[in-house]
């Protein structure tokens, strides 16, 4: 930490110091501008006897105004950074504002210089002042590239894709600091005008289809994909042709950090996963969910997992009026608790250990707390692991829901929002079926509740705890193999951020009984999700990391579907949100086989508790196991 508060102070001293050097020469040099100027147009414009008279106060008065004039205007505010186009125009404008005011003067004054006067010294003043400025930019960009060309065998050969703004800052920063050992041999760009053309005398030497034969011409060590403002089903087509290349390859941030000026070297970052997906990301678009949370008691469940600290972070920017974090995994609850208190000062938090399935200590919370709002989000998730302990998943899944839902019925809470899972649809697996399970509780106590219950269903999480992604970082650096279950298995993704926007829009928009589905484009393979992450990585598929089939897990699909046959679908106005309609139970039948259920569970029937689920969920699909039969149980 100390090292990087002194890096700044040295950062910010060497950019105040560059300022006021800056400054200096400019007033310095404009000074001597302003006097040239004068005496130029006065002798070229009046006979020799003006220059013998006292020019000593009209010249200082000059002075005194331009240089005041120019400071009011910002011009020697402004860094050598600057547009050259912005600064020129300021520079006119200020000359025209700085003569009309001494011509006033000067008049007021009874000093009578002819018109020809004015017009010759604001033009010399101009001209002068645009030359000295152009003239500094020209030496220091030739000794900038001069200092890039140094030693240039043994820098790294960077491409930069984007001939834009994006790009140039990328260019800018490679020139002004040759410690980066980066040296840009050429940009790439679609735009046809610009080819030929050079940037920092780096030339725009191709389009996009002909980066992969570029790179291996010139033998590319980096590309750096630099557009900001492009839709990601294009950004995608342009991954997919440099990951063709050996390249390593690096992106910039997206349009609103280049807005905010923050891209440069430092934010260069590797290529995500997410770049390759193909789909706009979902984002809140207005401001019923700010009025949906704000002023109000939000209690999240599951607190400390990824979906559940990313809705903690959402909802904290939206000024509730107390955010209670519910975990019985205190590390992870803890480092979001002082993430938040350092982000949100003002935030009225709490944070409280307990676990879901323990009834008696959710209604203490829900006592002494009074929330009105509901995220359930505390679960087990993990499909393999959970076939192997199918009673826990069955305890902490539907009983912890049960115990959530049926207190925040009890006590009031205006929404109940559960986090729910595609896996639920027909599925085959224990976690599946469990989650399907808690969708049916909330549609059944919703029917009998002044609390409006509702389900948010989305797919698999990119950066969650035990996604796919992480997993084969993992592998990729340890230096293989990649292991993928089966070559044709497919999910559907989603960001951390957007699965969380879905569910605080889900809870803006729900009326009690939905299940909210969110249209996430094509399934992607996971095989192709492998090898786009081993190319990204400047490495070849089983070139340099090898890819290894490790067949399916137990109760792992081939592919996920997000929505029952059986439960239609329809627009809910929101972009790409669905709902589905809810399906009829039975509730005299489903609490029973409820009570059958937790009595098979809590005798630990391992095996036998998979039937009982399968009366709950008619659309479960149990895998059979040897030499396991089908009991019936009586509680």
């Amino acid at each position: 930490m100390g090292y990087k508060i002194l890096g700044k102070i040295n950062y910010y001293s060497r950019e105040y110091g560059d300022f006021r050097y800056r400054q200096g020469v400019l007033l310095i040099s404009d000074t001597i501008i302003f006097i040239g100027a004068f005496i130029i147009s006065l002798s070229a414009t009046m006979s020799i006897s003006y220059l013998q008279q006292n020019i000593l106060l009209p010249l200082i008065t000059m002075i005194i105004i331009c240089l005041t004039i120019f400071s009011i205007s910002g011009i020697y505010r402004t860094l050598w950074s600057t547009s050259v186009d912005r600064e020129i125009i300021m520079i006119l404008l200020s000359t025209i504002i700085s003569t009309f005011s001494y011509f006033i003067i000067f008049k007021i004054k009874n000093i009578n210089y002819d018109g020809i006067f004015y017009v010759t010294n604001a033009l010399l003043i101009h001209v002068g002042m645009c030359s000295i400025r152009i003239l500094y930019r020209t030496a220091r960009k030739a000794v900038l590239y001069f200092r890039l060309n140094e030693n240039m065998e043994n820098r790294m050969k960077v491409l930069v894709v984007g001939a834009g703004s994006a790009g140039n800052l990328i260019l800018k920063e490679m020139f002004e600091n040759p410690q980066l050992n980066m040296y840009p041999v050429g940009i790439i760009d679609d735009n046809e005008n610009k080819l030929g053309k050079s940037y920092y005398n780096v030339p725009v030497i191709g389009t996009t289809d002909d980066i992969e034969q570029i790179a291996q011409n010139l033998e590319i060590d980096e590309i750096i994909f630099s557009i900001a403002k492009i839709t990601r089903k294009r950004k995608r087509e342009i991954m997919q042709i440099c990951k063709k290349t050996k390249c390593k390859i690096k992106t910039i941030p997206g349009i609103y950090e280049l807005i905010d000026g923050k891209v440069g070297i430092k934010n260069i970052r590797e290529v995500n996963i997410e770049d390759l997906l193909g789909r706009e990301s979902v984002k809140i678009r207005d401001k019923e969910v700010l009025r949906f949370l704000k002023g109000k008691k939000v209690l999240v469940t599951g607190a400390g997992g990824s979906i559940g600290s990313e809705l903690c972070r959402q909802i904290s920017s939206l000024n509730p009026d107390e955010l209670i974090l519910v975990d019985i995994y205190e590390n992870n609850v803890y480092e979001l608790q002082q993430e938040l208190i350092r982000k949100y000062k003002n935030l009225d938090l709490k944070v409280l250990i307990a676990s879901v399935r323990d009834k008696r200590r959710m209604e203490e919370i829900f006592i002494n707390y009074q929330p009105e709002i509901v995220f359930h989000a505390a679960a087990h998730k993990h499909v393999p692991l959970m076939e192997d302990s199918p009673c826990e998943a069955i305890k902490n899944n539907v009983f912890g829901t049960l115990n959530v839902a049926e207190l925040s019925a009890k006590y009031k809470v205006k929404r109940f929002v559960l986090i729910s899972t595609d896996k639920a649809v027909n599925p085959t697996n224990i976690m599946g079926a469990t989650k399907r399970c808690c969708e049916m509780i909330v549609q059944t106590l919703n029917k009998n509740s002044e609390t409006e219950f509702v389900a948010v269903r989305f797919g698999n999480v990119l950066g969650s705890n035990g996604s796919v992604v992480p997993l084969f970082k993992k592998q990729i650096e340890g230096g293989g193999p990649v292991k993928v279950t089966h070559p044709e298995i497919t999910r559907f993704f989603m960001t951390i951020s957007e699965a969380v926007s879905l569910v605080l829009e889900a809870g803006t928009i729900a009326r009690g009984g939905e299940i909210f589905v969110l249209n996430m484009g094509e399934p992607v393979k996971i095989l192709d999700l492998a090898k786009n992450l081993i190319s990204l990585s400047g490495l070849e598929p089983d070139v340099d990391i090898k890819i290894e089939f490790t067949g399916l897990r137990p109760g792992e699909k081939l592919y996920e579907e997000i929505l029952m046959d059986e439960e239609g679908l329809r627009h809910t106005g929101k972009d790409k949100i669905y709902v589905g309609q809810p399906i009829e139970v039975n509730e005299g039948e489903f609490f029973d086989r409820l009570r059958h259920l937790k009595y098979v569970s809590e005798k630990e029937y391992g095996d036998e508790v998979r039937y009982v689920i399968k009366e709950l969920v008619p659309t479960y699909i149990i895998k059979e196991k040897r030499g396991v039969n089908k009991v019936a149980i009586t509680g």
